[in-house]
């Protein structure tokens, strides 16, 4: 996969220079210095993807995601330069075997192909202003509150606070004080539980050691519950040994502990307020998209049949209509991550849109079918890209109603 990932960014970079050194340098000067520097650029991008695994923080923080965003906003260009070469070489091919072409006829044709590599070029330059605004977007956490009535609730449930946050990728954290702004902002909703739906790190269980003072503020007079995420496990990184591997990963669970978090593995506990009782389950990572899958969600509801209400916590949204709507119809309210929206998109009310919506259909916000509901939180954290555009880091305020 690496292999054609990389073969497409040389074809991306390759595509992109050969159209652009004309739009923007007329003297074979100013070509050459472009040419030089834009090779600087592509060798730097290309040791980057190679090596990224053992880069130092720094780069892979701050360096590789301004670079990643600039082969963005070429791969947007280049598709608008395909479009324009196919078609002029379409018509070239297509008029020369009828007529021939008048010099000014040709000026148009060079206009037009000019003009619409430029809209290609300012569209991705656009993408990349607002990528580059974004930066300043991943520590701007955004509380989502909602109300949710469930006929099958116990009386002494109503009006129950759940502060749910997903996907806090620890290891992406540059500034402990922003991050301390957000728990603060928990803190204040005054919460009855607190779930967090995983991925806890990146890939190393010593990625949430500089934050574990400031994730164990946590409280909340019925709990703080947590499961794992498909990044918890550490499959994306290479283990000198499985057994390696299996150490980091119980290292990540006594780090919940630590914390005051209750890991919920395949299993479930019963909650108790006014001697009324519901239950919550939380299953491993189950994904229907190939991810991780070590979830069993048969094993962890077993023993709560007696219970007139139950919530689940399951990282990734596709185990929802891939296994929860057809198997498990006692399962009232399934809270998830997982996907961060992407971190991309347009919210303009009740409005949502973001390219993750075409491989996850339930990707952000609430979803509801028949009795059941899901809400899919927009992420705590950020990977990859060190920011967020359109799509804010989440804190979701829950409060269920009878």
């Amino acid at each position: 996969m690496r292999i054609v990932i990389g073969a497409i960014i040389i074809t991306i970079q390759i595509y992109f220079y050969l159209s652009s050194k004309h739009l923007f340098f007329h003297t074979d000067k100013y070509k050459s210095i472009y040419t030089y520097l834009y090779l600087f650029y592509a060798v730097s991008f290309f040791l980057c993807f190679v090596f990224f695994q053992s880069l130092p923080d720094v780069i892979k923080k701050n360096v590789f995601p301004i670079l990643f965003l600039l082969i963005f906003t070429q791969l947007i260009s280049c598709i608008f330069f395909l479009i324009e070469d196919s078609r002029t070489l379409l018509s070239w091919l297509f008029h020369r075997s009828k007529k021939i072409i008048t010099n000014s006829q040709e000026d148009v044709v060079l206009s037009r192909y000019n003009f619409i590599k430029w809209l290609g070029l300012g569209l991705g330059g656009t993408l990349a202003m607002s990528f580059i605004y974004g930066f300043s977007n991943k520590y701007n956490y955004q509380i989502h509150r909602l109300h949710l009535r469930f006929k099958n609730l116990p009386q002494a449930f109503s009006g129950l606070r759940i502060v749910q946050i997903s996907d806090i990728h620890s290891g992406s954290f540059d500034n402990p004080k922003a991050v301390q702004k957000g728990i603060q902002k928990i803190l204040d909703l005054k919460p009855d539980l607190i779930f967090f739906t995983g991925d806890l790190v990146n890939n190393l269980a010593s990625e949430i050691e500089p934050y574990k003072t400031i994730f164990a503020q946590l409280s909340a007079p019925l709990g703080v519950y947590s499961i794992l995420g498909n990044h918890d496990y550490g499959s994306y990184v290479p283990w000198s040994s499985p057994q390696a591997k299996q150490d980091n990963l119980n290292r990540l669970k006594q780090h919940h502990a630590d914390m005051g978090w209750k890991l919920l593995l395949n299993e479930h506990v019963i909650i108790e307020k006014n001697k009324q009782t519901i239950a919550l389950l939380g299953v491993e990572n189950w994904s229907a998209k190939n991810f991780e899958t070590h979830g069993d969600l048969q094993q962890a509801q077993l023993g709560t049949e007696a219970q007139p209400f139950s919530i689940l916590l399951s990282h990734d949204p596709s185990h929802w209509r891939a296994e929860i709507l057809k198997k498990y119809p006692r399962v009232d309210l399934t809270l998830s991550g997982h996907t961060h929206g992407m971190q991309f998109g347009v919210e303009l009310g009740n409005w949502k849109w973001s390219p993750v919506k075409y491989v996850y259909p339930e990707w952000a916000g609430l979803y509801e079918q028949g009795t059941q509901k899901l809400y899919v939180n927009r992420g705590f954290g950020f990977i990859g890209y060190n920011g967020r555009v359109g799509i804010l880091p989440e804190i979701t305020l829950i409060e269920l109603k009878a």
